[in-house]
């Protein structure tokens, strides 16, 4: 019996979707956008302040003027659904990055066959950052209007919230595409 020259299906699946999901987790990280604040009382109908876990940038759009490190006023970064977004999200960053360094080691990339059990392993790893970036994002929408902020302004979702759910699901799926390794290994005994 030849081994198969080609990598399994659920293999490229995985290290395509995994890679993408990082990428959209770690932006909506980084970027100060969870939740915008607008028609803020006593401020110019066009001033929106765009707050994340990490910075509230306060911006005029009219004239395309932005100013990051606002001061927290209302407590903002003391909730718990900010606190615990702001260590689960940099911890699911360094688990997805370990799990596609272990994903790469299971991927046949420089063997004649792939290493099943390694690339399942993969998927529950990086199944499990999935998991990780999603419990923040989603305790946040939850609680996004119960967070402070002045009173009889508009809260909208930001586009890092968004990115950051995005990223979530791609890891799960991911994820689950690597696991279907075990699968194969299963097979071989």
């Amino acid at each position: 019996h030849l081994p198969s020259m080609r990598t399994p299906t659920e293999m490229i699946v995985g290290l395509v979707l995994c890679p993408c999901g990082l990428l959209l987790t770690l932006t909506g990280t980084l970027a100060p956008s969870w939740r915008q604040v607008s028609l803020i009382p006593d401020q110019p109908v066009d001033v929106v302040w765009e707050q994340g876990i990490w910075d509230i940038c306060r911006e005029r759009q009219s004239i395309h003027d932005r100013l990051c490190g606002q001061a927290d006023e209302l407590g903002y970064f003391e909730q718990v659904p900010v606190r615990v977004a702001q260590g689960l999200m940099p911890s699911s960053l360094v688990v997805t990055l370990v799990g596609l360094v272990v994903a790469a080691l299971g991927v046949r990339c420089w063997q004649p066959e792939p290493r099943h059990l390694v690339a399942g392993v993969a998927g529950l790893v990086l199944l499990l950052s999935g998991l990780m970036s999603l419990v923040p994002s989603s305790w946040y929408t939850q609680e996004l209007w119960a967070l402070p902020a002045p009173s009889g302004s508009t809260l909208t979702v930001g586009y890092s919230l968004v990115l950051s759910y995005l990223g979530s699901c791609l890891e799960i799926l991911g994820g689950l595409a690597l696991t279907l390794s075990f699968h194969h290994c299963c097979k071989e005994r």
